[in-house]
């Protein structure tokens, strides 16, 4: 073997191998954060479903052929499969992994078989068990917010105006020196991060603000233009700000610790806020107004898992939270086969008193699936070659 083939073996070994190589930087940081997340979800459907006697046939992180597996005492196959972008839980009269009823299979079904098959429960613990999957989600983002704050605690800067850009839109609207917000989109603040957040979604939207100058409060009304920043992953981000600035002197930074109970209820908040805001951004891009760069796939989150392992193991489990509640709430979006298309089928049978016809629920089926693959397809596009 020549020297330069050498050199060539030794540098590929590095590439795969070395501390920030795309294996071990950004695969299996990737890896775990996906696995984690989809583990949490799924095992959310396992549990209740359980509670409520469904049985289970198998528990899968990953799609596609089995790599490893066993089957525990209840006759559930517990297995990791050879294609890591989701899971999932089939239970007793499932078709497939979407739930989706194998009318077939429930007639050869024994009489011990029916009784806990999926679709022979009543309503509520069907929805129980499909609602439970994203609830889980959102119950892991809580813990991993409540851990951070008991942990490290919160800065909180008041919310008062060090300084305002020239021609920004608070100059326009008037917005000085000195000026403490108040009320924000009618929302009471308490600290400049809250302000941010109540306008960085919000570009081309008039805002009323309520401000507390000379101790009386006055009313202006600013529109947030939109600017491109990066965030501490470095990626470009683009928010609306209105052109004020806090500083250490006006905002009096402080660092508030909490107890267990202040955490979580923190960690609620925090949630709650990453939810409004999802929510949001999802409504604003439906109808244009949002930059679909912004929407990435699994390059992107390969790419952010990556980065956020070079900054430290609590940016990773960070990430974790914040692409937890996102697949939380893109799960019970009302399109099938995803869990609120279940729940939306549930209400109807709710509301009529029967299910929906074999053939209706087929055909929306469908259409919900080739939703489903076309925004996969799409944000994979943006991974690739959109942005």
């Amino acid at each position: 073997m020549s020297d330069s083939e050498g050199l060539g073996l030794s540098e590929a070994l590095t590439t795969m191998f070395g501390t920030n190589s795309l294996l071990v930087g950004t695969l299996i940081p990737f890896l775990f954060v996906l696995t984690v997340v989809v583990f949490v979800h799924e095992m959310g459907h396992y549990l209740v479903g359980r509670w409520c006697g469904i049985g289970v046939k198998a528990f899968s992180i990953g799609f596609g052929p089995e790599l490893l597996g066993f089957n525990d005492r209840h006759g559930t196959r517990w297995k990791l499969s050879a294609i890591p972008l989701g899971g999932y839980v089939k239970f007793v009269g499932d078709m497939n992994a979407t739930s989706t009823p194998d009318a077939g299979e429930i007639e050869t079904l024994t009489a011990a078989e029916r009784a806990v098959a999926f679709h022979t429960q009543p309503i509520w613990k069907r929805a129980a068990t499909v609602v439970a999957g994203p609830l889980a989600n959102f119950l892991l983002t809580i813990a991993v917010f409540a851990v951070m704050f008991g942990i490290y605690g919160r800065y909180v800067s008041e919310p008062t105006v060090a300084e305002v850009r020239p021609d920004s839109p608070a100059a326009i609207a008037g917005i000085q020196t000195g000026d403490r917000f108040v009320r924000v989109d009618g929302q009471d603040v308490d600290s400049f991060a809250d302000v941010q957040r109540l306008v960085s979604g919000r570009a081309g939207d008039p805002i009323v603000f309520v401000m507390l100058r000379d101790g009386k409060e006055i009313t202006v009304t600013a529109t947030p233009e939109i600017s491109e920043q990066k965030d501490a992953l470095g990626n470009v981000v683009k928010i609306g700000l209105i052109g004020v600035v806090n500083n250490q002197e006006f905002g009096k930074p402080q660092l508030i610790e909490y107890g267990p109970a202040g955490a979580v209820a923190e960690g609620v908040r925090e949630t709650g806020h990453i939810i409004v805001r999802t929510g949001q951004f999802l409504k604003r891009f439906v109808v244009g107004r949002e930059d679909k760069c912004q929407l990435g796939g699994p390059v992107k989150i390969a790419d952010m898992a990556g980065k956020a392992a070079q900054l430290g193991f609590e940016w990773l489990v960070q990430l974790v939270a914040l692409l937890s509640v996102g697949i939380g709430i893109l799960n019970l979006l009302p399109i099938p086969p995803l869990d609120g298309g279940h729940l939306a089928f549930y209400a109807i049978e709710a509301v009529k008193g029967r299910p929906v016809s074999e053939w209706a629920m087929e055909a929306v089926y469908r259409v919900g699936l080739f939703m489903v693959l076309a925004f996969m397809a799409f944000v994979f596009w943006n991974d690739l070659f959109g942005c």
